[in-house]
Formats: structure tokens, C-alpha cells, sequence
């Protein structure tokens, strides 16, 4: 692709043999062409490479100057991308440096008076270190957008035109975008000259890895479906949407309320906070993460097992961006979109513009989820029972069984151990809600369900009706950690 030695070799230590379809495309253009490019592409698709190593290739190493700022809207995104671009420089000389709020200023003066080849800033920040007169950008040669229509949601447009008043005009200007609403347009009208266009399809790679189901449900239910999908999805690490803070505060306190290891992640949450909530959710203590979609910029998790839709995106597109946060490195995901009454005709707009298959589900009954409990809970206690128990265990055990009522004893332990509810009558049926398009009454539940299959907006669409926990594969493991589960 006309990339050189040394920064193959970087690659293939990274483990990079074959480039993503936006690193195809791009790379080439950037080596060879002198146009301005604007990308739409989503998190997940390679586009940091995309843009960072053909800058890598075409900066001086040494110079000490900045010769490319890289915005971003979010400091999680800011400092991936620096992370991500100083892994691609191999062996040159090439200092690169993140440069956001939260940070130490004082640290931030310091290494910018050291010098500095390549910065990634929020605008934010880039404007403060402009006005003190301790970030110059006489030197740019490359100057990137990365989620520009992020960057226009948060009103960042004035920042961005002040820093764009600050770079020479000979520079090369790259745009990357999830979306490509008419503000970008008029952006890019303004800042750049002529430009290529490289946009990625709609419908993921990622997207083949991950099955998508939605299911109609009022907005009340919501919270006592996501619950119930919570108890019989089979694994549960998920990133769970919210259209606001307020909601996502909401819901994680919720989730929280029910027993559930849960973070909430938006634009209200301090640097400091973000980074432990991220770190808690990423290593694991916290099996479900609830956020914005501005939130969940920047977070980049490759063993997700879900995306859950709480609050319907906007947008095809944001769909797409937000479905392609699981599936990944190789791995197979489940997408999970509530949807109500009101927003079917956007259901419909979303399938048509990705060509999804999109198909409906229905929620577990009541007697279906504690069968599914109960299975869950013997695999673990046979799974635990297959494993080697140290010697001092075995003596506990013989002196608990001595005292005698064994099956007594099992079941106090069993309840001791995963506590909950194996009452039925504690899920009462959801209902789907009243839609006057769609005149079905009928239950959510698998024993009021017709027979005949769901069609959707167009043939192929929707496909039949499908039970997501019919297999009954469900490892419990985010359900029993605490006793105050209902």
C-alpha cells in the first residue's frame, strides 16, 4: 500500500496482516494524493490507523513541532487515539501527545515546551493552550476530525472554526464521521478544498457477527423487561444505551437497586470518574455499563455480549455505530432493541437503511424464567464440583452433613449462595402495547404468541417470530451475586 519497512514491521508485530475496507481506501489516497478526505465510518472499523499511519509516513520525526492535531469530542476517544497512534509509530522518532481537560495543565505545559510532533485534543482544551499561547499550530500539516457529527451534537463548531483559523491553509484536512448529517456538509464546505469521499456501507462487517432482535414493549415495561432479559440471557457483559443523562443515571441506579454490578457513563461524569468507571467496566467488576451515545465514544471492548437498546437511536446510522460495540474480534454479539408504539415507522426507516434482519422476540414467561434459574444454578454448583476442593472444605462439609437433614442443609446453602425469587408468579406477563397499525392484542409472552411469523416492513425484514432463550443456554453468572435480587 506503500507503506515503509519499518512500519510494516510494526504492524506485523501488532498482529496486522490485511487492511479493514476504510484502511484500504484511505491509506493510498493520503500517501499518494494531496486532496482532503472526509470519511464515514463507525468506532470499531479501523479508521485511527486509517488516517494515523499515512500522517506517521508523511511527518518528519525529530521536528519537535506539531505537525498534526487530531480533535476529538470525548477525552476517553482523545486519549484511545494517541494510545492507538503511538503504537503505530514503530521505531521513529515521533512524540505524540493527548491533550485534554482533567489532565494536569501543568504537565500539559511541560512536554508541549519539550516539543511535540502529533497532538489529539478535545476542542476544549486545544482552545485553552491557544489562548495562552503554548500550543502553535504555524507547523500543521495534517489536521483530522475524528466523530466530526459528535463533535457538532456537543457545540464544539465555534472551537473547531477557531482552531481552523489557526493552521496554514496549505494543510490537508481528513474529516471522519459515524453520520453525515447536512452540518458536516456545510463544514466541510467552509474548512476544505477540493475532497474524496470514502464511505464505508451501512451494514457493518462487525455486523454479521451480531444477532439482532427487537422487542415492542411500552415504555413503562421497560426496566422489568430489561431485568428479565438480564436473568436469561446467557452471558450478560452489556453496554446499555440511554437517550439522556438523566435517563442513564436513572437506570443504572435501577439496576443497581435490583442487586446488579452497573455503571453509568455521560457528559455530567468528571475525568477522574470516567476513568474509574471505565477501568471498573472493562476489567470486569461492573457487568453492565449504561450510557450516552457521546458517552460511549472511545470505548472499545471486544468481549461485549450485548448492546442493548434501551431508548431507540435517531438515526440508521447511529444504529449501526451502536450495534458494532459487540460482535468483534471474531467473537459473536447480540443486539437488543426496546421499541414503542410510537417508534415503529423509525424501526422500519432503521432496517430499510441498513438492510438488517432485524427480527421481533418475545419476552420468557414467568415458569420459563425460573426453569432457566434453576439450570443455571445447578451447571454452576456441577461445574464447582468438577473443580478441586481443598482438603479443609471436605471437613467443613462432613461436619455440617453430621448434624444431619442433608437435603435441608443443600437448599439453605443453595439460597445462602444465590439468593432471588423461584416463585413464578413474581414475572407477570408483559404485555406488547396497543399500536393502531398494528392491530394484534396480544401477550409478549411465549404462550399468547400466534403462530404465524412477523413480517416486516418488506419482505425479509423481521423474519419469523424467534425465542431468544428457547436453547435455555444461560450461565447465570451477573444474576446471583447478591441476596437482595427479586
Amino acid at each position: 500500500m506503500g507503506l515503509s519497512a519499518d512500519i510494516l514491521e510494526g504492524l506485523l508485530k501488532k498482529g496486522f496482516v490485511n487492511p479493514t475496507p476504510i484502511q484500504a481506501q484511505t491509506i493510498p489516497m493520503l500517501l499518494n494524493g494531496e486532496r482532503d478526505i472526509i470519511g464515514q465510518a463507525q468506532t470499531g472499523t479501523g479508521k485511527t490507523a486509517a488516517f494515523g499511519l499515512p500522517i506517521i509516513e508523511r511527518i518528519v520525526p525529530g521536528l519537535r513541532k506539531v505537525q498534526a492535531i487530531v480533535l476529538a469530542p470525548t477525552r476517553e476517544l482523545a486519549s484511545q487515539v494517541a494510545e492507538e497512534l503511538e503504537s503505530l509509530t514503530g521505531k521513529r522518532d515521533i512524540r505524540i501527545l493527548p491533550v485534554y481537560g482533567g489532565q494536569g495543565m501543568d504537565t500539559q505545559l511541560r512536554l508541549l515546551k519539550q516539543g511535540v510532533d502529533i497532538i489529539v485534543a478535545t476542542p476544549g482544551r486545544a482552545i485553552d493552550h491557544l489562548k495562552r499561547k503554548t500550543l502553535k499550530l504555524d507547523d500543521v500539516k495534517f489536521v483530522v476530525l475524528d466523530e466530526a457529527d459528535e463533535m457538532l451534537n456537543m457545540g464544539f463548531v465555534e472551537d473547531i472554526e477557531t482552531i481552523l483559523s489557526h493552521v496554514p491553509e496549505g494543510r490537508r484536512m481528513l474529516l471522519f464521521s459515524a453520520t453525515m448529517p447536512t452540518a458536516i456538509r456545510n463544514l466541510a464546505k467552509k474548512f476544505m478544498g477540493q475532497f474524496d469521499e470514502v464511505k464505508m456501507d451501512a451494514k457493518q462487517e462487525s455486523a454479521a457477527n451480531v444477532e439482532q432482535v427487537f422487542y415492542e414493549i411500552s415504555e413503562k415495561d421497560k426496566l422489568r423487561a430489561l431485568h428479565r432479559l438480564i436473568e436469561t440471557e446467557a452471558e450478560f457483559y452489556a453496554l446499555v444505551f440511554s437517550r439522556t443523562r438523566l435517563g442513564a443515571d436513572r437506570l443504572a441506579s435501577k439496576l443497581s437497586d435490583l442487586g446488579l454490578d452497573v455503571e453509568a457513563l455521560h457528559g455530567d461524569v468528571t475525568q477522574v470518574q470516567r476513568e474509574r468507571i471505565f477501568a471498573k467496566f472493562k476489567g470486569g467488576h461492573a457487568t453492565i455499563l449504561v450510557a450516552t451515545d457521546v458517552a460511549a465514544r472511545g470505548i472499545d471492548i471486544n468481549n461485549l455480549s450485548h448492546v442493548i437498546n434501551f431508548d431507540l437511536p435517531d438515526s440508521p446510522e447511529a444504529y449501526v455505530h451502536r450495534i458494532g460495540r459487540t460482535g468483534r474480534a471474531g467473537k459473536t454479539g447480540k443486539a437488543i432493541s426496546f421499541v414503542t408504539s410510537a417508534e415503529w415507522r423509525k424501526l422500519q426507516f432503521i432496517m430499510q437503511h441498513t438492510r438488517a434482519t432485524i427480527n421481533r422476540a418475545y419476552l420468557p414467561y414467568g415458569q420459563e424464567v425460573i426453569d432457566l434459574k434453576k439450570k443455571a444454578m445447578k451447571e454452576q454448583v456441577f461445574a464447582v464440583a468438577d473443580t478441586e476442593v481443598p482438603q479443609d472444605y471436605h471437613n467443613l462439609a462432613q461436619e455440617i452433613l453430621a448434624s444431619g437433614k442433608p437435603k435441608q442443609l443443600l437448599a439453605s446453602l443453595l439460597q445462602l449462595h444465590f439468593g432471588g425469587n423461584l416463585n413464578p408468579h413474581s414475572y407477570p406477563e408483559i404485555r406488547e402495547p396497543e399500536r393502531p397499525a398494528f392491530k394484534q392484542r396480544h401477550s409478549l409472552e411465549r404462550h399468547g404468541a400466534p403462530s404465524k411469523p412477523f413480517v416486516g416492513p418488506r419482505a425479509g425484514f423481521g423474519g419469523k417470530r424467534e425465542r431468544t432463550s428457547s436453547n435455555g443456554q444461560f450461565s447465570g453468572k451477573p444474576i446471583f451475586k447478591k441476596k437482595k435480587f427479586a
